[in-house]
């Protein structure tokens, strides 16, 4: 059912179509009798009569004539939000409470007003409103790096496609995701938003996200753009970096994702890039974003994000947010003044008027508050076991039978993350933990372990430290429920568990999220000395009896592993995986789903080896004014791959409960190169059970002048679901742009003639099958416009 609010604003604009259509008639209207009965029907009068010809917005080919009729306060006004709840006054849309930004309305003219609302893992609006008993929970998917381990477009389309629904169903036209900025140093707080460390894999996944979101007929908004890959000073930080880097990594998941799904917008991040806020990027929003990839959307701010309206304007940054009067009466004054010429907000309210013709209000879509949750709980579920990694299992304690007894270890088997905190948060219905989807799936688990864990939390829980309370930033941005000590356990505690069960499961549990990034300490990357201690003794004591340990890893990004993993048996991680986290454990855990998700993002064995250790978050090192990209191209597996420098588990790693043989690569076209490049390879399911396979298609160019990475993932797949002995061909196409590199010094994608190589195989170290093909001369594949140079000089890591 709408709520009033909403009733009225369409009736305010029924009101004045009636209006017009009397004007039109030749009618008189008295402009003053109807501002004081409704004053939002006419907004701007500025005469004492009205123009019988005023345009009313209906379709694409009346857009010229309403912004020509819009006064020059109402031009200002709608380029900025109309503000958010909490921060300046409550801005007229409390019919979707929880939502985070607006637009301006100009009835007059037939402009409804917009709603905008959070987020990467669901839409984030208030649960529950004062005076309803009517709930408006919304469906916790997994974090984007827990879809990105799928390795599968398909699976996170069908959660773009879930998720849409939810969205305009609860009334909002517009939602701010998917995220997809490079995850470049694993102690970024907000990596749980981001899908990869690789901008193919970033890209594709976008582009899936955005085609199932806008398969509703709603907005998807692609963010942060760009290079915003930290939390610390993230409004403020110059992120200086090489023309070449941008392209290749920092902007190439954007591009795909542009070219692939037509986002209705792109919100520009916070930080500056080579010196200038990205939203004051001329260079960025229209030289690369516009006349580069042939962007036809509109660009709106990240909130309260730059320093200048009036530069915003300039560089085709549209829509300012939140937004405030102080804006728009800079925006106004600008081209009175003479410093902003009005043609330019004519641009920029087009490019939102062509988006806004699109919207559900526009189409007048009378929404029910009633999304299909329950579907959309199978779909999560589905995804978060589609997404969980593998990473050890020797010996196969996994999967475990039902008649085996379990005890649970780690406070996460009871307080289970789905997932991080901040705008990325979803006020879901629930948490299915650990603990309880074990049981569901009718495992048999030590009872006596189980009370004593939730005694021990309760008993924290009450203590007020570690009360669980409304977010800081406002109840709609979910919950702050700060980290309680990991439990201790004495000798005879794990004495007598490892008695009264067959196998010990511990879980190992991380959050982190908006506004602040992660540290390289215990408790965080590093396991406190209480979760080693817990490790050391549990293994020891189950495998002194002939037992398997098994970890489950309930965490957002890295953490360090490689001190501990020796001591037991098998880990399987389990990411953050959204409101069902604890169904799909039990269903990977039980074998019911067979895992096959890959590590989209590189786990080292110690936090030194990332290329980026020295230089993230910036210097000052207390308070980072920037941050030097010195590590260029070689982010992630390009750069352990290029500088011999082994991971704990590398990017493309996963196991299976099965065994995979990938072969018969073939490459089309003979030996050289012409327009396209077919690849195909033979998968095999040469183990015992059924299964699905991933395979990576790894390129190794020849360095020219250009120097390149040892190996660059181009194109990857998921076979169907093999049993065992069975078979499936799977076929690529790569093009002369995904094969070539960017040349700044002609400001040009180039494929360099030499020698290429092939590679497919089951992850960036495991590779199965190679064959070559040469290029005979350099090739300009594709020309762009100059733009974002650094403007200072700085030392770039070579091989």
């Amino acid at each position: 059912m709408l709520k009033k609010l909403k009733k009225k604003k369409r009736a305010n604009l029924l009101a004045v179509t009636l209006t017009s259509t009397l004007l039109l008639s030749g009618l008189t209207f008295d402009i003053a009798s109807a501002q004081s009965q409704n004053p939002t029907t006419v907004t701007h009068a500025q005469t004492s009569a009205v123009q019988t010809s005023t345009p009313f917005l209906t379709d694409a080919s009346s857009i010229d004539s309403v912004i020509q009729a819009m006064t020059l306060e109402e031009k200002s006004k709608f380029v900025v939000g109309v503000g958010m709840p909490g921060f300046g006054g409550t801005p007229p849309f409390s019919d979707v409470v929880g939502a985070v930004g607006g637009t301006y309305g100009i009835p007059r003219l037939g402009i409804p007003e917009l709603r905008f609302a959070d987020g990467p893992a669901g839409l984030r609006i208030r649960a529950t409103r004062t005076g309803e008993t009517q709930t408006y929970y919304a469906t916790a998917f997994p974090i984007a790096t827990s879809l990105a381990s799928t390795w599968d477009p398909a699976t996170v389309e069908a959660i773009g496609k879930a998720q849409g629904n939810e969205v305009k169903e609860y009334g909002v036209d517009m939602l701010l995701a998917p995220a997809l900025n490079i995850q470049r140093n694993p102690l970024n707080g907000r990596n749980f938003e981001y899908y990869s460390e690789d901008p193919l894999i970033a890209g594709k996944m976008a582009a899936a996200m955005v085609n199932g979101l806008q398969s509703n007929g709603i907005g998807a908004t692609i963010k942060h753009f760009a290079a915003n890959n930290q939390e610390t000073n993230r409004m403020s930080v110059d992120t200086v970096v090489s023309e070449r880097a941008l392209r290749e990594i920092y902007l190439k998941g954007f591009e795909i994702a542009v070219k692939e799904s037509h986002p209705w917008s792109v919100m520009s991040s916070y930080n500056k890039i080579n010196g200038t806020y990205t939203s004051q990027s001329a260079d960025l929003l229209t030289t690369v974003l516009r006349k580069d990839w042939g962007y036809n959307g509109f660009v709106m701010t990240d909130w309260f994000g730059g320093n200048d309206p009036v530069e915003q304007m300039k560089a085709q940054n549209d829509m300012i947010m939140p937004g405030s009067t102080a804006q728009s009466d800079l925006i106004k004054t600008a081209v009175s003044s003479g410093r902003l010429d009005e043609k330019v907000l004519d641009r920029n309210i087009k490019n939102i008027l062509q988006i806004l013709i699109q919207t559900p209000e526009f189409k007048k879509y009378q929404n029910t508050n009633k999304p299909d949750l329950a579907a959309h709980a199978v779909t999560a579920r589905k995804a978060a076991a589609e997404g969980m990694v593998l990473l050890k299992n020797d010996k196969m304690p996994l999967p475990i039978s039902k008649d085996q007894k379990i005890t649970l270890f780690g406070n996460t088997q009871i307080e289970t993350v789905k997932g991080g905190t901040g705008s990325g948060d979803v006020n879901a219905a629930y948490t299915v933990s650990i603990a309880d989807g074990l049981k569901s799936a009718g495992y048999q688990l030590n009872q006596t372990e189980f009370g004593d864990y939730k005694s021990y939390i309760d008993n924290l829980r009450s203590q007020d430290q570690y009360k669980i309370k409304p977010s800081p930033w406002g109840e709609d941005f979910g919950k702050s429920i700060p980290a309680i000590p990991e439990k201790p356990l004495t000798d005879t505690e794990i004495s007598n568990a490892s008695t009264d069960s067959d196998i010990g499961i511990i879980v190992i549990g991380r959050n982190s999220g908006e506004g602040a990034d992660r540290k390289v300490v215990k408790g965080d990357y590093l396991l406190s000395d209480t979760e080693q201690d817990m490790i050391s003794k549990v293994s020891a004591e189950y495998h002194k009896q002939g037992k398997k340990v098994a970890v489950i890893l309930n965490i957002g990004g890295p953490i360090e592993v490689a001190s501990w993993r020796d001591k037991v048996d098998s880990i399987l991680l389990a990411w953050q995986p959204g409101q069902e986290a604890g169904y799909a454990v039990a269903d990977v855990i039980s074998g019911k789903v067979n895992p096959s998700g890959k590590l989209a993002t590189t786990f080292p064995v110690k936090y030194e080896d990332v290329a980026s250790a020295n230089s993230f978050p910036g210097t000052p090192a207390n308070n980072p004014t920037q941050v030097v990209y010195n590590e260029d191209i070689y982010v992630g597996y390009r750069y352990n791959t290029t500088f011999n420098v082994k991971p704990a588990y590398e990017f493309g790693y996963g196991l299976s409960y099965t065994d995979f043989d990938i072969s018969h690569l073939n490459i089309s076209e003979g030996k050289k190169f012409k327009d396209t490049l077919k690849v195909s390879a033979m998968v095999e399911n040469t183990g015992k059970l059924p299964g699905k396979e991933v395979v990576q298609v790894y390129v190794s160019a020849p360095d020219g002048k250009l120097e390149k990475p040892a190996v660059e993932l181009k194109a990857f797949d998921k076979t169907k679901e093999l049993k065992p002995n069975q078979r499936q061909l799977l076929q690529f196409e790569l093009n002369a742009k995904d094969l070539a590199s960017f040349d700044e010094k002609q400001n040009a994608w180039i494929l360099e003639k030499g020698t290429y190589s092939v590679k497919v195989g089951a992850s960036s170290e495991d590779i199965r099958d190679t064959a070559t093909f040469t290029v005979d001369q350099d090739m300009i594949v594709e020309k762009v416009n100059e733009a974002l140079a650094p403007k200072v000089e700085f030392e770039r890591l070579t091989k």
